[in-house]
């Protein structure tokens, strides 16, 4: 049975166009330069399972014709990976049951304090969602996933490797050095690149391309870019197993 991994959205906090219409130093004729939010979905044809929710997911999930949603795992508690969490309420609907969440103990008081509704009953409003604790692995059938913590700038974030193929890791500074041999030769890295300077919170291109140096992924894909990086221009700088990756690009584990 064949497992698909799909980015669902490929840009930094504001996204791009930015809300005032700036597309920064992207091309706006390229579709690819236009950038969600970054969540992304592991799927095959008995589970859908959604890495963070996005401020775009509605918009996400009704481009890439997904229907259901079975678990969402949290990389950590930030806006950009959270506040589309009362999309998730139709799934509730839709199946009768409670959308299962796992977090961090950090992402975990997060969500449970601005998004109460969601995990408790109030009034005539059932609570859609059951939280549960990251393990040092999830067997889902057939699908493996093991939460690698990493650094993002002043808190930690969660790296998601999918059956030891494929390493998820949106947002990221530093990978602890106890955990790279998780990372060596992936077939799949799909990882953060903010932009070509230095962040205190992000990879930049350089970052990326010292680490690929390291640990030598057959592929990898940049992703959380923001409009400091154009599409077709980047392309330019990269060797033929890195490529920037777009809203919707998808490919099988």
């Amino acid at each position: 049975m064949s497992i698909k991994f799909t980015i669902l959205g490929s840009g930094s906090s504001l996204g791009i166009p930015r809300i005032d219409g700036n597309f920064g130093r992207c091309n706006p004729k390229n579709q690819k330069n236009y950038r969600m939010r970054c969540s992304a979905l592991i799927s095959d044809n008995r589970n859908s399972i959604l890495i963070d929710t996005s401020p775009d997911i509605k918009s996400q999930l009704l481009k890439n014709k997904v229907k259901n949603i079975d678990r969402v795992f949290y990389t950590h508690s930030h806006a950009d990976q959270t506040h589309g969490i009362n999309e998730l309420r139709v799934f509730y609907l839709k199946n009768k049951k409670k959308i299962n969440i796992y977090a961090d103990n950090s992402t975990k008081r997060y969500l449970l304090k601005s998004f109460g509704y969601c995990f408790k009953n109030i009034r005539d409003y059932p609570s859609i969602l059951k939280m549960n604790n990251l393990k040092k692995f999830h067997q889902i059938k057939n699908i493996r996933i093991k939460p690698i913590k990493v650094k993002h700038g002043l808190i930690n974030s969660y790296c998601y490797m999918i059956n030891n193929i494929c390493g998820y890791a949106p947002d990221v500074s530093k990978i602890y050095d106890k955990d790279l041999k998780y990372f060596y030769n992936l077939k799949y890295l799909v990882v953060d690149c903010l932009r070509y300077d230095w962040h205190p919170s992000h990879f930049n291109l350089k970052s990326v391309l010292n680490l690929v140096e390291k640990i030598k992924p057959k592929k990898t894909i940049l992703t959380n870019i923001n409009s400091d990086i154009d599409h077709e221009e980047v392309k330019k700088h990269l060797p033929k197993n890195i490529v920037p990756g777009y809203d919707g690009m998808n490919f099988k584990l």
